[in-house]
């Protein structure tokens, strides 16, 4: 999101929760997270009741969104910050947050992120991007391939289409080939990105 639209979003919590509701909706429509039903009827409290399983929820419940006692602006402060690749000590200096709390509010990002690309069971193709970066804390010693205790991860970016996230166990040739050649179709233009 861009910085204009995230100024407009963080200027009252309804317009914040607002937003992050749209994007729990299922094509616009709500549904109860137990049974996916569309029959439900909205209770004084505010929340929500499904008429086939009898469900009790609000908005976020079983969502992502739901995870720590975090406020929407909060949120949508802290998804902005993980878009700007700060560390979580500094999101947690900027958001005046303890350090776990963040931490385990960039962890639901990741994971929600890592399984979002995994639900992506199409073919890529046209104009295809490939690279990989490596996960961790700062440490002491080598950086990039030759570091140690970091996790690598393998992106393949389709240019205005979808990205295809995967925790690789090693680097090799054979792995890294064996998932582009999954995912892609025939005939797709391949850039390999490197970083000087």
């Amino acid at each position: 999101m861009d910085l204009n639209r995230y100024h407009e979003l963080v200027t009252s919590e309804l317009r914040a929760k607002k937003y992050l509701s749209k994007k729990c909706l299922k094509n616009g429509h709500r549904f109860c997270p137990q049974c996916n039903s569309r029959k439900l009827y909205k209770l004084s409290s505010g929340k929500r009741r499904c008429a086939r399983c009898k469900y009790t929820f609000h908005d976020f419940s079983g969502r992502w969104i739901n995870h720590g006692r975090l406020s929407s602006i909060q949120w949508l402060s802290l998804i902005k910050l993980f878009e700007l690749e700060l560390s979580v000590r500094k999101m947690a200096e900027q958001m005046k947050l303890a350090y776990n709390t963040v931490y385990q509010a960039v962890r639901t990002i990741r994971c929600t992120i890592l399984a979002h690309a995994s639900d992506a069971n199409q073919l890529m193709g046209g104009e295809i991007e490939l690279d990989e970066c490596y996960f961790g804390g700062r440490r002491k010693g080598n950086r990039g391939r030759g570091a140690a205790g970091k996790v690598p991860v393998f992106g393949i970016l389709e240019r205005n289409g979808k990205v295809l996230v995967n925790v690789v166990p090693n680097v090799t040739a054979q792995t890294l080939i064996g998932l582009t050649v999954k995912n892609e179709t025939s005939g797709t233009l391949l850039t390999i990105v490197t970083n000087f």
